[in-house]
């Protein structure tokens, strides 16, 4: 007897296997509720006031919930992963290209994100490092295996635990600095610009937020699944950016388990990094897991077992010499879903034939080429990188396939005109 993929890693999540609002709504904030946002947040708050962070962390979380409710509104439609729906703009062969970028890139952040959390812990504790990182790695492992089920129950278990001591310690932080006045009154010794700033706001998440039809494609309704999105990241995202930013103006340190060490707040500390980098990279070894489902065929909690034991092996390796690599690389994952999203909505006006009867094309070059110029508009046109990688690949996408059906619309006429006259 065949054994069901829980999962569906490789067709559309039918409906007597989707969510409700909450369900989808939690592990939506169990995605943004991201380490590396707070650290972004550290890095805006010493180069502006808070008046300015605020401005460009509510505009930043706009360009992203537009850009994510948009994904997630096409997850929920046709109950697919990111990985499913590349197929039809890039093909199918083709659509390994963008799950092989997205499964590398988050294994990487999953070492990186095990090691983040067995630094600081091994400082405080003396717990020898590679033990932390194979307990950790192990546990995470376990929880990615089960999949949405799991990532449920972490999320609701993480999400209210990290608000309530992130908050306390944003509380202190802010009392530290004489009240919200001071806070007020912060002036950056030295200021960044706000395109800098919009840049690292937008930046810091729109690599994970392509992978949001991994989560979505489980709603009951493309309501709930583009509402809880949204929500997600004007919750989410901005609490994690505001305890970073408020913590590192009172403390000058980034890093909100740092900062909380210092405000010997030990034990929270340690259970809000332990459970913000549970969530993070359960949601990365989830991911990853369906990127290489996509080319290997294989189930993808089979996969999501390798991938973590490769994460936690490399571990210390990645954390002291790939994460430049890794943010360099998620440069190249913007394009991908902007190309989705443009085939979808432009060239298709909103509506997929249905997973199980399409042919597919193996690759579509124009896609490729589309994602390449979307990486070159990031890299070199002024502006805001991750914005111009969005619309200068939507716009390749659509135009250069526009003209390519031109162009065979005209050959198809000159060949029957061809063949009238000869006849």
């Amino acid at each position: 007897m065949k054994q069901i993929d829980s999962e569906f890693s490789l067709e559309a999540v039918p409906q007597s296997h989707r969510n409700g609002f909450w369900k989808t709504l939690v592990v939506m904030l169990g995605l943004t509720f991201f380490s590396a946002s707070m650290w972004s947040g550290g890095e805006l708050g010493q180069g502006l006031t808070f008046i300015q962070f605020m401005g460009i962390v509510l505009v930043g979380n706009l360009v992203l919930g537009l850009y994510t409710g948009a994904l997630a509104y096409m997850a929920a439609k046709t109950g697919l992963s990111t990985h499913l729906l590349a197929r039809y703009a890039f093909g199918e062969k083709g659509s390994y290209l963008s799950s092989f970028l997205l499964a590398f890139t988050q294994i990487g952040w999953f070492g990186v994100g095990t090691a983040m959390f067995a630094v600081p812990v091994q400082k405080v504790t003396g717990i020898d490092i590679y033990v932390l990182i194979a307990v950790a790695g192990m546990l995470m492992t376990f929880t990615a295996f089960f999949g949405m089920k799991a990532l449920a129950v972490i999320s609701f278990i993480a999400v209210p635990l990290i608000s309530i001591l992130g908050s306390t310690s944003a509380w202190k932080a802010t009392e530290s600095l004489g009240g919200i006045q001071g806070l007020l009154d912060y002036q950056p010794a030295e200021a960044i610009s706000l395109a800098a700033a919009l840049t690292i706001c937008i930046g810091s998440f729109i690599s994970a937020g392509t992978l949001t039809p991994d989560f979505t494609r489980f709603a009951r309704r493309k309501r709930s699944a583009v509402i809880s999105t949204v929500i997600a990241f004007f919750i989410g995202n901005t609490l994690m950016f505001l305890f970073g930013a408020i913590g590192s103006i009172a403390t000058g340190l980034a890093d909100i388990s740092e900062v909380m060490f210092m405000q010997n707040l030990i034990i929270p500390a340690i259970i809000v990094l332990g459970l913000n980098i549970w969530t993070t990279n359960d949601n990365a070894l989830y991911a990853s897991g369906l990127g290489l489902s996509n080319i290997t065929k294989l189930p993808k909690h089979k996969i999501v077992v390798i991938n973590g034991v490769i994460g936690t092996v490399a571990a210390m390796w990645l954390y002291n010499n790939f994460v430049g690599f890794l943010t360099l690389l998620g440069s190249a994952l913007p394009p991908i879903g902007a190309i989705i999203l443009a085939d979808f909505f432009i060239l298709n006006r909103g509506n997929y034939q249905a997973f199980k009867t399409m042919k597919f094309k193996s690759f579509n070059w124009v896609a490729i080429l589309a994602w390449a110029s979307g990486i070159a508009a990031a890299t070199f046109l002024p502006g805001i990188p991750p914005i111009n990688a969005l619309i200068g690949s939507a716009v390749i996408h659509v135009a250069v396939t526009k003209l390519v059906a031109q162009f065979s619309e005209k050959e198809v006429m000159i060949t029957n005109k061809e063949k009238v006259s000869n006849t």
